[in-house]
């Protein structure tokens, strides 16, 4: 069985930054259990990095969401000190520009994977545009989210995210 974890944006602005929220701090724990568990069993761990330039602000993403964050080559673009130190010489750190990563679905296309399962930040918004790239990408695999290791700073979002996901076919695990 050939499986994936996919970590989606487990970045300083979004847990003690720009974005950051009390729920992230929580979710970074589950994450890092998550990606223990993948690495034990030698799996595919992929890191994808919300990444955006100086003219971010007049980006159609910044003029929607008008606050400066994950500006490459700064204190809150990388990847928290505790997760970059599980990323290996050969897992994918996909940087991408927007919510889904093109690159994400360019790996999982040629990869051949029976499940991949997605955690990280922010559920309503990076880590569902990346499920719905993983199901494009990977058709005929198990798409799992893990409720335990995703949240997001509106709770309703939140919800509501999860609840379309599962619509889509992908599996919710750990939902209370």
């Amino acid at each position: 069985m050939k499986r994936a974890l996919v970590v989606v944006d487990m970045q300083n602005d979004f847990i003690t930054g720009a974005l950051g929220f009390e729920g992230a701090k929580q979710v970074k724990e589950n994450v890092l259990e998550k990606i223990q568990a993948y690495k034990a069993r030698e799996d595919t761990v992929f890191y994808t990095m919300d990444t955006h330039d100086e003219g971010y602000l007049d980006s159609v993403e910044g003029k929607h969401l008008p606050i400066k964050h994950c500006i490459k080559g700064t204190w809150g673009q990388q990847i928290d000190p505790d997760i970059a130190e599980t990323i290996g010489d050969f897992d994918p750190v996909l940087e991408k520009p927007t919510f889904p990563s093109s690159g994400l679905l360019d790996y999982l296309r040629s990869g051949e994977y029976d499940t991949i399962e997605l955690v990280g930040l922010v559920s309503h918004i990076c880590v569902i545009s990346n499920a719905v790239i993983a199901k494009a990408g990977a058709p005929n695999a198990r798409i799992m989210v893990d409720a335990r290791a995703t949240d997001g700073p509106d709770q309703t979002l939140h919800n509501k995210a999860l609840d379309v996901m599962e619509n889509l076919h992908i599996e919710i695990t750990n939902r209370s």
